[in-house]
């Protein structure tokens, strides 16, 4: 018997009356992965996780957690999945440290302030645990979130642009600490805008786009689609046609070229002078998660239409 899955979603649609949130969503997350969720806006991922969570309910289709199914088997389902929302989600009347006692409460958890003091350790938050959780600062208030998710010891960790509005040291440590949960066993699922964040910490990644899985496979694969040298030119005149089976990107006077290896740089750049084509700025660079987001999204736009 196979190893059960820290989430599986089959065939899961979400409608709304004017709109198709989710459309046939199948994915299999494995114990002890860090996993990236990517989309545009409006994508379906946050539908997803409250999907996951139980906090909305698929229109059909399936959804378990380590084995519990969201719905029929709730309970068990909630107790291995901590949340870390989007949103700064607070009440303002109780200081770090009673939130997290509170938060322990609502799992039935007592005499759990060893691992509170722990988590608080871990986050960086003991010199406001006494604080009230309004005088708290954007980033001092997420890292709250995440000790949150984190107080009944949840295997599942979803995290929803986790990094949102946090300045650059106290995502440092944020991330170390997630890294470490991970190191220590926990499956990540990370939604992010930060696509260099996910190209550094995820090992496998699924792009949605309007509702449906368009991509999903190991960071290094999805790497490996736009693999070689991307050469950007900013030109006066047409691009030479000899090249135009190597473009990846084109927007006004500036070309974006796929080129398989450093030599052949020389020759985009001969064809160029041949046809009279004159360069007026060139960049040269490796491809990288972003530039694999915006190819994907854009031949998704492409079938559409």
């Amino acid at each position: 018997m196979g190893t059960v899955p820290a989430i599986e979603a089959i065939q899961v649609v979400k409608r709304y009356p004017r709109v198709t949130a989710l459309d046939g969503v199948t994915l299999r997350i494995e114990p002890g992965e860090f996993f990236g969720l990517l989309g545009p806006n409006g994508a379906g991922k946050t539908t997803l996780i409250s999907i996951v969570a139980g906090l909305a309910r698929a229109t059909s289709g399936r959804v378990t957690v380590m084995g519990h199914d969201v719905v029929s088997d709730y309970r068990r389902a909630r107790r291995c999945l901590g949340v870390v929302p989007q949103e700064l989600v607070f009440d303002p009347f109780f200081t770090v440290r009673e939130t997290l006692r509170i938060q322990s409460g609502y799992f039935g958890l007592r005499r759990n302030d060893d691992w509170i003091d722990e988590v608080i350790a871990n986050l960086d938050l003991g010199p406001k645990a006494d604080a009230n959780m309004r005088s708290l600062s954007g980033g001092m208030k997420r890292r709250v979130l995440v000790a949150q998710a984190l107080v009944h010891r949840p295997p599942v960790m979803v995290l929803d642009e986790p990094t949102a509005g946090v300045d650059v040291e106290l995502r440092q440590g944020l991330w170390h600490f997630v890294r470490r949960l991970n190191k220590d066993g926990h499956t990540i699922v990370l939604t992010t805008h930060y696509l260099e964040e996910a190209q550094q910490m995820c090992g496998r990644i699924a792009m949605l786009r309007a509702g449906r899985i368009v991509a999903m496979a190991p960071t290094r694969e999805l790497l490996a689609r736009l693999s070689g040298i991307q050469l950007a030119l900013k030109v006066r005149g047409a691009l030479p046609a000899q090249l135009v089976p190597q473009l990846v990107e084109h927007s006004g006077d500036r070309y974006v070229l796929k080129v398989p290896q450093p030599a052949d740089v020389e020759s985009v750049l001969a064809a160029c002078r041949t046809a009279g084509c004159q360069i007026e700025d060139l960049e040269v660079g490796h491809a990288d998660l972003e530039d694999v987001f915006l190819q994907v999204m854009s031949d998704e736009a492409r079938k559409a239409a």
